[in-house]
C-alpha cells in the first residue's frame, strides 16, 4: 500500500464558509479545522446541511461565501481538478452500483481509472489488481471479489463502495451515512471494519456523516454538530458529544453515555 504523504498543513481548512440556493442560506457560517488523521464526526437532524458540507469537502460544491481550503488546495486558487483523485466519497445518493451486474473486484480496479463500469480489460494489470485486492481487503470484503455486486447485501455493497474510494488511496476519505439500511449485525461488522481502518496509520483522514452516535468508530477525534445549517458545537469529540450540545442539535433532550470507546444516546 502507498502511504500518502501529508498535505501541508490542516487536511481541512474552512472559515467563514456558506451556501445559499434560492436565495436561502442552507449552511455556515462554518469555521473548521481538522487535522492529518483527526477523523471527524459530523451530525444533526435530517436538513442540517450535513451532506451539503461533505459536497464541499469534495470539491463538488462551491460554497457561496468564505474561503475553503482541502489539502492544502483553496478553492478558487486552484485547479480543483487535480485535488479530486486525492479525495474518496462515498454516498449512496452519488451511484447507481446497486445494479451493477459485474463482479466486485474489477469494479474496484475501475475506480483507479475513474471508471463507473470496469473495461474488458479492468484486471489486465498485475499491480491495478493488486491495488483494488488490498482496497476490498481493508473493508474485510475480500472474500466478495468474485460476487457479482447486484447480488450483495447492502452491507456488502457499502463495503465495496467503500473499497472503490480506498482503491485510489485517497489521503481524505468522505463517508455520507456509511450505515444506512443497515441492520444491526451489519452496523456491528462494518463498525469494526471502520474501526480497523481509522487506526490505520497508514489509511486516510475520514470524514463521516452519521444520525446515530450509536454509528460512530472508536477512532473518531473531533466532532461536529450542526442543526438548521448553523454549528452548534465543534471540536474533540469527548468536549462535543454531551447531553447540553446534543440535545440542542436535535431538539430533544438527551442523555449521552460512553463505555468501550463508544457512544450512546438516549432520551431523558
Amino acid at each position: 500500500m502507498t502511504v500518502p504523504a501529508p498535505a501541508p498543513g490542516p487536511v481541512i481548512s474552512l472559515h467563514g464558509v456558506g451556501v445559499t440556493v434560492d436565495g436561502s442560506t442552507i449552511l455556515g457560517p462554518i469555521d473548521l479545522q481538522v487535522g492529518a488523521r483527526e477523523h471527524l464526526a459530523v451530525l444533526g437532524p435530517n436538513g442540517s446541511g450535513k451532506t451539503t458540507l461533505l459536497r464541499v469537502l469534495s470539491t463538488y460544491r462551491y460554497p457561496s461565501r468564505g474561503t475553503a481550503t482541502v489539502l492544502g488546495a483553496t478553492f478558487g486558487r486552484a485547479d480543483l481538478r487535480e485535488l479530486r483523485p486525492r479525495v474518496g466519497f462515498v454516498s449512496t445518493a452519488l451511484d447507481d452500483l446497486l445494479q451493477v451486474r459485474a463482479p466486485a473486484l474489477p469494479l474496484v480496479a475501475a475506480a483507479r481509472r475513474g471508471g463507473m463500469r470496469p473495461a474488458p480489460d479492468a484486471l489486465a494489470d498485475p499491480r491495478e489488481r493488486a491495488a483494488a485486492e488490498r482496497a476490498l481487503a481493508r473493508v474485510g470484503a475480500g472474500h466478495l471479489a468474485d460476487r457479482r455486486v447486484d447480488t450483495l447485501s447492502q452491507g456488502e455493497r457499502q463495503r465495496v463502495r467503500i473499497a472503490r474510494a480506498l482503491a485510489i488511496d485517497p489521503e481524505l476519505l468522505l463517508l455520507d451515512e456509511p450505515f444506512a439500511g443497515l441492520d444491526l449485525g451489519g452496523r456491528e461488522s462494518l463498525l469494526a471494519d471502520l474501526d480497523a481502518l481509522l487506526a490505520d496509520p497508514g489509511g486516510p483522514t475520514v470524514v463521516l456523516v452519521v444520525h446515530h452516535l450509536e454509528e460512530l468508530p472508536t477512532g473518531v477525534r473531533s466532532a461536529l454538530l450542526l442543526r438548521d445549517g448553523e454549528v452548534v458545537a465543534a471540536g474533540p469529540a469527548r468536549e462535543v458529544l454531551r447531553d447540553g450540545a446534543v440535545s440542542d442539535a436535535f431538539g430533544l433532550a438527551v442523555s449521552v453515555e460512553q463505555a468501550g470507546g463508544r457512544y450512546r444516546a438516549t432520551a431523558r
